[in-house]
């Protein structure tokens, strides 16, 4: 069995998400989602519209999605690609040109899948106050 991992807040889920978690399932045979916590945002200066409960509800519902976990600091990758037996790590593509994640290529594969265009969280926000 292939295990993919991805991270996010998915926040105000919109079908750029739904797009990614199909195109990271793909990936794979199992999909697991390290969710960003509330305080986690929080220390990213980021607050998120739907906590932290309700947005695990909503991936969990989502047929792609297999397992929900909680992502509560930068540092926690290598303990969950062990402890979940990850195969891949699926990170957003505006991460690409970014070395940051580059040690994660000694643990597993790393894959940059592109954003859905035309979609982002930010802009709904943006749309919304309009």
């Amino acid at each position: 069995m292939r295990r993919v991992l991805t991270y996010g807040t998915f926040d105000l889920l919109h079908y750029g998400h739904i797009r990614l978690l199909r195109r990271a399932a793909a990936l794979g045979d199992y999909l697991v989602v390290a969710l960003s916590t509330d305080e986690f945002n929080a220390s990213k200066g980021k607050q998120s519209f739907y906590s932290y409960g309700v947005r695990k509800e909503m991936l969990e519902a989502i047929r792609y999605v297999d397992l929900v976990i909680p992502e509560e600091s930068w540092e926690q990758k290598i303990s969950d690609i062990q402890t979940y037996h990850i195969d891949t790590v699926v990170m957003g593509a505006d991460w690409a040109d970014s070395p940051r994640f580059d040690y994660l290529k000694d643990y597993c594969n790393l894959v940059f899948l592109d954003r859905t265009d035309g979609i982002s969280t930010t802009d709904v926000k943006k749309e919304l106050k309009e």
